[in-house]
């Protein structure tokens, strides 16, 4: 065991941002089964002997249960929770969805090893990533425009620490309107009370590398006020195909708490990135290709060629977006707290694809161009170009509340204000004779112009959506604090306004939503290790902002797609009945649930053009049922297993309308709603030498309303071996960690990308025969490893 001498030790307080007033050295008692203290005095108290758990330069390790994917939870309704210790096992690339991955009723879509793509996608018992609210400390982390979560875009893992996945519905106060799948809540760590820091460096598979660096203020002078910044670069090739991406990254937060329970903080960040596309195939290019061949966009460009739009340069993404809130609270009085989170968000980028103009006949919208373009690299009179998908966002909001405490009663009253302005535009930039395509980020002077100097479009929207809701609630605690009621109700204003700036009979449109949404909660808490609960929560969805608009095709005017606002918003009433334990050994907990939905909104992808673009599908009324489980064992020998499964049956409850007939669709079984899943994790640490392995299985998947077209169950498995060192001068418990990711290197399709109604042509309720259409697919990510060295100061 290192020997610390006095001036040792405090330079190791200083490091690790423990106080230092002081040293106690007491033998651990083998009755106490609690966490290590510190004391309130200041003291560290140093405990010699086997201890659940120890802290190091990356919190507690070696403490929790299941490893630290299952945590004592009080809610009234399902909540999952994921903690640093497991975080800090995984690949550090590792984004949200790959952590919660293990939790029950989590199913991740995948397209690369490491996390880094943004084509991913999660269900949360069968409901898709646009269906679920995604909360940083108060702050919604949804796109205005499509409703997901894009969750490689924020936080680095080693400032999480925690992921609370609750899978039926959001909390009352939440600030969410599409959240009828549940919510994804994350916390960032606290600063540090003295200076320090955290680096990690990394190297893995496919030329990937990382660097990360945090440093933790302390407090600041005598303010008061301590916090951390950090900044982590993250660059390498894509494992599939040609291409590669680059991630800048920089998380903070600075926190001032004071008196009784006041507190305020500052907290963000800022994303800068560049990632190169996956190919999505169909079902028989899957099967005859696989992961190669014409999965993946060309690596060559063909200067003779007439189209080169497969050409994997006109296919990569940028994006750029700052991010901060200031959550506050407020003790007015002994019995009176006030909360409020105001927040500001900005982002820009594109998502963009190759397609092909032709130089004559083009058209703006239902406009006509005269004369002829000139477009550098033209063959033939056509030219492959860049196709953008630009948006542009602002948002800004705040949720203020109220609590009163009264003997029996914690009374809430709150309201959610929220401000988006959303501009999309697909302009079309020439391309170089290498192929590459003169700008990415689109300086508008770069892009195809025409004669009068407009810009060549084949979209050009711009909608402000305003939220307005007003919740109350109360919190009843009975029989000597055994039996708890949550009654609230929440009534929410939404608001879209929407203009088209392409010539066309459309210019204005929009649509306006007010909906009720009561809930009810029951807990009873028959002692400290069991407990009951039930609840019935009641949710709502809007339909993607795309489906808003006609769009055109430029090069023959042809109307893309019909904008409407007429499709209805989804309502759903969900019902959960559960039982949880808290022994001296493991944790475990139970959930049945059951969903009644109509108006069920599916997300898909729509080729417009050349773009994929996020629209949203009406399926009708549906119905979901099934159970969530989960167990874990607290450490023992310094060994933590951890087991999680759902069942989960679906029904579509009517046939869905398309092309003026009804595709026979009554009872089949909902898209990416796999009938069960499992997953198995076995976690080691005993404070030096760590492992974690975990495997996850996942059911068979429908990928059209008719059922016939699928995706087979599959097993993925991930392995985590590592060494904590002790401290060594101003290196506080250096740590090497292996990962193996994906490590049997299965071949497998991780998700569906883009339900349609039909494969196979299919005869209507009415005798139309209606035309198949093949879903298209993730390819989930190879088998990776990474090499990473960390160490705090």
């Amino acid at each position: 065991m290192f020997k610390f001498s006095s001036y040792m030790y405090r330079l190791f307080c200083v490091m690790t941002a423990l106080p230092v007033t002081g040293m106690v050295a007491v033998a651990a008692d083998p009755k106490n089964k609690q966490d290590v203290p510190i004391s309130e005095a200041g003291e560290q108290i140093m405990v010699t002997g086997k201890a659940p758990g120890y802290r190091t330069a990356y919190g507690f390790v070696g403490k929790d249960a299941g490893g630290g994917l299952i945590k004592p939870e009080t809610a009234m309704k399902s909540v999952s929770t994921v903690s640093s210790s497991y975080i800090q096992m995984q690949a550090p690339t590792s984004n949200v969805y790959n952590l919660i991955n293990m939790l029950p009723g989590a199913n991740v879509s995948t397209s690369d090893p490491y996390g880094l793509s943004s084509q991913t996608d999660l269900t949360v018992r069968g409901m898709t990533g646009n269906s679920i609210g995604y909360v940083l400390e108060g702050m919604p982390l949804n796109d205005v425009s499509d409703g997901f979560g894009y969750l490689n875009q924020f936080v680095d893992n080693e400032n999480l620490q925690s992921i609370a996945l609750a899978q039926g519905s959001p909390d009352l106060g939440s600030p969410v309107y599409n959240a009828a799948g549940g919510i994804i809540n994350l916390k960032l760590r606290d600063p540090a009370e003295k200076f320090g820091g955290l680096i990690d460096l990394s190297y893995g598979s496919h030329h990937t590398g990382r660097a990360f660096m945090r440093v933790d203020t302390g407090e600041i002078g005598k303010t008061g006020i301590k916090g951390f910044i950090s900044y982590s670069y993250t660059g390498g090739n894509n494992w599939r195909g040609p291409g590669y991406d680059h991630r800048q990254h920089i998380d903070f937060k600075f926190l001032k708490e004071w008196g009784n329970n006041n507190s305020i903080s500052f907290l963000g960040d800022w994303n800068y990135s560049l990632m190169s596309s996956y190919y999505t195939p169909t079902k028989s290019q899957w099967i005859a290709d696989g992961a190669g061949g014409g999965n993946n966009y060309s690596g060559t460009w063909d200067k003779t060629a007439i189209d080169n739009s497969n050409y994997w340069k006109l296919y990569q993404q940028t994006f750029q977006q700052i991010y901060v809130a200031t959550p506050s609270k407020f003790t007015l009085t002994d019995r009176l707290q006030f909360k409020v989170t105001p927040y500001f968000q900005y982002g820009y980028g594109n998502s963009p694809y190759g397609t092909t103009l032709n130089e004559m006949g083009l058209w703006q919208g239902t406009q006509p161009i005269q004369g002829k373009i000139d477009i550098p690299g033209a063959v033939d009179g056509t030219a492959t170009v860049l196709g953008g998908w630009f948006q542009r966002t602002y948002r800004s909001g705040f949720t203020p509340t109220l609590t009163l405490n009264l003997k029996h009663h914690q009374l809430l009253l709150g309201y959610w204000y929220d401000y988006s302005d959303d501009v999309v535009t697909q302009p079309f930039t020439p391309v170089s004779s290498n192929g590459q395509p003169w700008d990415l980020w689109s300086g508008k002077h770069q892009n195809i112009h025409l004669p009068d100097g407009q810009e060549l479009l084949a979209q050009n929207t711009h909608t402000i959506t305003q939220v307005n809701a007003v919740f109350l609630g109360d919190h009843m605690t009975f029989m000597d604090n055994k039996l708890f009621i949550d009654a609230g109700f929440k009534q929410i204003f939404f608001n879209r306004s929407g203009w088209n700036g392409l010539p066309g009979p459309q210019y204005r449109t929009g649509n306006n939503v007010s909906k009720p949404l009561p809930r009810l909660g029951v807990r009873y808490q028959f002692n400290k290790e069991h407990q009951i609960f039930a609840s019935v929560n009641t949710n709502f969805a809007v339909p993607n902002k795309s489906t808003l608009y006609d769009t055109y095709d430029p090069n023959t005017g042809d109307i893309s797609q019909i904008g409407t606002n007429h499709l209805k918003t989804e309502y759903s009433i969900e019902e959960e009945l559960g039982y949880r334990y808290n022994g001296r050994r493991f944790l475990g907990s139970v959930t049945f649930f059951n969903y009644n939905y109509t108006n069920r909104m599916i997300s898909t992808i729509l080729r417009q053009n050349g773009a994929w673009v996020g629209s949203s599908i009406n399926a009708g009324g549906q119905t979901s049922r099934g159970v969530d489980a989960e167990i874990g064992l607290k450490p023992w020998h310094h060994f933590s297993p951890y087991v999680s499964g759902e069942y989960l049956y679906t029904r579509i409850d009517n046939d869905l309308r398309t092309y003026g007939d009804l595709l026979p669709t009554k009872g089949k079984r909902a898209v990416r709603s796999p009938p069960w899943q499992f997953a198995v994790g076995l976690t080691y640490d005993d404070g030096h030498f760590f492992a974690n392995g975990n495997v996850k299985m996942v059911g068979k998947q429908y990928a059209t309303f008719m059922n016939d077209e699928s995706i087979g169950s599959f097993a993925t498995g991930n392995v985590a071996l590592g060494y904590r060192f002790d401290s060594y001068g101003f290196m506080k418990h250096p740590q090497i960690r292996m990962n193996f990711i994906n490590i049997t290197d299965q071949k497998y399709l991780s998700g569906v990308a883009s339900p349609t109604g039909n494969a196979r042509d299919t005869v209507g309720k009415y005798g139309t025969v209606i035309a198949g259409s093949s879903p298209n697919y993730y390819i989930g990510g190879g088998f990776a490893t990474m090499l990473t060295m960390t160490t705090g100061f």
